[in-house]
């Protein structure tokens, strides 16, 4: 396990929410520091001083990875790296990987099984609807979580995409503090 642990890699290690872990920082019971861009961190020590306090079990070992995973699906090379470096460094501890267009997204949905996904709508081969009705209709992936970003949404296509199976829609650009704050919510991690 290592020395310094994010909240997400504690919450995992206490088989608990992070959000029960931000709980525990902030009435005290687990000793944590802030890094400067204001991401929780809690060394090892502390972790294991808290568990042994409050009787809990101490796990062997720290189980898998267990990380979130995100895929990213725009053309616009300016925009994915944005969004993914943003969700990289986020105190989530997110595994980000990105796609160009629509068959690469098929395929990345199908290996790397993401637990969200961004897509932009509008891409030069395979449509945005097309990906999200075809990720909603297959049992192993319905539960994907979709965030629709695009320059061209109005009322209408919010509505067909809602209807397709996307969880929020949103038009470009969405401030990304915002975009991570609702990447967190719909995969329950803030409330």
């Amino acid at each position: 396990m290592e020395d310094v642990l994010t909240v997400f890699k504690a919450s995992k290690y206490c088989s608990v929410s992070p959000k029960t872990i931000i709980n525990w920082i902030e009435s005290g019971l687990i000793k944590a520091y802030k890094t400067p861009g204001g991401h929780r961190r809690i060394n090892r020590k502390d972790l294991i001083t808290f568990l042994e306090k409050q009787g809990m079990p101490i796990p062997e070992k720290e189980t898998g990875t267990g990380r979130i995973k995100i895929l990213v699906v725009d053309d616009d090379p300016i925009i994915v790296e944005s969004i993914v470096q943003a969700l990289e460094e986020d105190e989530y501890d997110y595994e980000v990987i990105s796609a160009a267009d629509g068959f690469e997204a098929g395929i990345q949905v199908s290996h790397f099984k993401p637990d969200l996904l961004i897509l932009d709508i509008m891409m030069p081969d395979i449509k945005g609807f097309d990906v999200c009705k075809k990720i909603k209709s297959t049992p192993e992936t319905r539960d994907t979580k979709i965030i629709v970003l695009s320059a061209y949404l109005d009322e209408e296509k919010f509505k067909q995409m809602k209807e397709y199976g996307a969880d929020a829609c949103y038009s470009k650009p969405l401030p990304l503090p915002q975009l991570k704050e609702e990447v967190s919510r719909l995969l329950g991690l803030r409330e």
